[in-house]
């Protein structure tokens, strides 16, 4: 037995991470009018600089079925007879179902999907998970894994407006906290899949804390957080400073919203998740 590990590119791994494990990433794109780009190859920073000056959205594509038969065949040829194949959720994207069908239409290699119903680097801590027991256990038994680690997981976002979600159609229930947005924040979080209001809170500084607040109630023990951002580097460095010293034994790291997420969720916003699993490459 062989096992390759697949993810999407909205998981944002580093490239030292995928070259680490031999992480396969299969793309989403963004579209701009015509332009089709391959989020896996453009760079988050040249994105919001040209989301500023665009005057309609651009929009998001999934892998088609075809590019991961393709995918699925090579692995095939490298001698992979086993795939842990790990996706944002599918309640906003129909990649982890191309993944299922792409498995089901490619012979003599098993595809074991798992869907992260979240996105973004707790998506791919799943994924280094995935891939740090790929040689010790079997994939039935990875997955198992990767399903207690969702279970105690979680990340919330912050957004300046909710402009790009309602235009996406990827925010439901946005009505609960329409209204004047001129000093509220709205806090959001993944139930049952999908991207929901969790609470709104005046001010960004407020915002930040309450998210805070959240994780300091959830984490305990072994964990590693993640802080992202969508173009505010130096914003999602104080957080991180403050998490690290408020969490001295957790791994506190710093991850993005590249192209295909910061469509949705827009420049400037952002998240703090987690897992509680610490991984030996961030100590």
């Amino acid at each position: 037995m062989k096992t390759a590990i697949i993810t999407d590119s909205t998981s944002y791994l580093t490239e030292d991470m995928i070259t680490r494990y031999d992480i396969r990433v299969i793309s989403l794109n963004v579209i701009f009018k015509n332009e089709v780009f391959v989020e896996a190859d453009y760079n988050a920073e040249q994105f919001y600089e040209r989301m500023r000056t665009e005057k309609q959205l651009p929009t998001t594509s999934q892998p088609t079925t075809g590019e991961y038969v393709t995918l699925l065949e090579q692995l095939k040829k490298e001698g992979f007879t086993d795939c842990i194949s790990i996706h944002l959720s599918s309640g906003i994207s129909g990649t982890f179902q191309n993944a299922i069908t792409a498995g089901e239409m490619v012979e003599g290699i098993t595809l074991h999907a798992f869907d992260s119903e979240i996105a973004c680097m707790v998506a791919g801590m799943f994924t280094l998970r995935a891939a740090e027991l790929k040689d010790v256990l079997p994939p039935e038994a990875i997955i198992e894994e990767l399903t207690n680690m969702r279970a105690r997981s979680n990340a919330y976002f912050l957004v300046d407006d909710l402009k790009n979600l309602q235009k996406g159609g990827r925010l439901n229930g946005a009505q609960a906290i329409i209204g004047s947005m001129l000093q509220v924040k709205p806090i959001l979080h993944f139930e049952d899949k999908v991207i929901v209001p969790f609470d709104k809170v005046r001010t960004k500084k407020k915002a930040v804390q309450f998210v805070q607040s959240k994780i300091s109630e959830e984490v305990s023990g072994p964990a590693t957080i993640v802080v992202i951002h969508a173009n505010a580097q130096s914003e999602a460095e104080a957080i991180r400073a403050q998490l690290q010293e408020q969490f001295p034994e957790t791994d506190v790291i710093i991850s993005y919203f590249g192209p295909v997420i910061g469509t949705h969720l827009g420049e400037k916003s952002l998240g703090v998740g987690y897992v509680h699993h610490r991984f030996e490459m961030f100590q």
